[in-house]
């Protein structure tokens, strides 16, 4: 297999591992299972992933709780750790990568500025949340969330036992 990026590292540990994978996004907004599908065969290991921009689609389709959303907000680690195992449940997935955050140019406060990514990575079992904040205008902040997700992933897929 042709390892020209990270996704080929990745989509090389599904196949050594024999593991399937799902994807929930917010802010990438596909950019995530668009970059999965540059490997060709992948679709052996990545069957469907989940563009859930609104709450509501976070909540119907991940299964993320409506308190979850109303207390600590759409974009948080708790959020994205809920998209992540409902996105690997929804899925029936051994592994699954989710992002949330704000990719600008509006919608930052102090609190949660422009550039911040909550990354969130469920796999056999277990959960790994990341906070990042990222510099940039929206398309380098979601290019950027993108390879950090798909790091994350790389990391959790290496650890996993089969």
């Amino acid at each position: 297999m042709r390892t020209a990026g990270i996704e080929f590292e990745v989509a090389e540990l599904l196949e050594q591992k024999k593991l399937h994978v799902t994807t929930a996004e917010s802010c990438t907004g596909g950019l995530i299972a668009g970059t999965l599908v540059n490997v060709p065969g992948i679709s052996e290991w990545f069957g469907e992933g989940y563009v859930t921009y609104s709450n509501e689609a976070k909540e119907k389709l991940l299964g993320v709780s409506h308190e979850t959303l109303t207390t600590y907000g759409a974009v948080s680690a708790e959020t994205a750790g809920e998209m992540a195992r409902g996105a690997a449940d929804a899925a029936g997935a051994d592994a699954a990568v989710a992002v949330t955050g704000i990719a600008g140019p509006d919608g930052g406060t102090a609190e949660k500025p422009v550039g911040l990514v909550y990354m969130g990575c469920f796999c056999k079992g277990k959960l790994c949340v990341e906070k990042h904040i990222f510099a940039g205008d929206r398309a380098q902040v979601r290019a950027q969330s993108v390879q950090a997700a798909l790091r994350l992933l790389k990391t959790m897929l290496e650890q996993a036992t089969v």
